[in-house]
């Protein structure tokens, strides 16, 4: 067993065995050393964006000083959701090892399943002029960062 599912193993253990959620941990790892690490915190924080990988990513970026995880490998106990799955794209995280599947987060009672396929929910554009304001504001700023 990798070194790192390890770690990410104990943290999602450490989350369940305190009641934060489910078995979900993760670790980010940048040059052969552990740079953040986090756990399912979903019920403890009572915020549905605490998962185990956006927890170690918070955790990295803090512990590195930046927003920028390049040349960062992610060790995870289960497949990324949609969500978490962006979080590691935005972070510029290009590998990620993960051990249980979707269909196996599905048999002990999580929804993963759902969002790779047609997710119920509605969608509507309004008030894109103003909201197009908003982004020209933005863009006329100098010297920022494009993420």
């Amino acid at each position: 067993m990798s070194e790192y599912m390890k770690m990410a193993i104990k943290e999602a253990s450490f989350g369940i065995r305190h009641g934060h959620g489910g078995p979900f941990g993760s670790v980010i790892v940048k040059d052969g050393k552990i740079v953040g690490k986090g756990h399912n915190e979903v019920l403890h924080q009572q915020d549905p964006t605490c998962h185990g990988e956006v927890m170690a990513i918070h955790d990295a970026c803090k512990t590195l000083g930046t927003f920028d995880l390049t040349g960062c490998e992610l060790y995870t106990t289960a497949q990324p959701c949609p969500m978490c799955l962006g979080a590691i794209m935005w972070s510029n995280v290009k590998k990620y090892y993960y051990g249980c599947t979707i269909f196996d987060t599905e048999n002990i009672g999580f929804r993963d399943a759902v969002f790779y396929d047609h997710p119920e929910y509605e969608a509507e554009q309004v008030d894109h002029e103003a909201c197009l304001a908003l982004f020209e504001e933005y863009q006329s700023i100098q010297d920022k960062k494009i993420y």
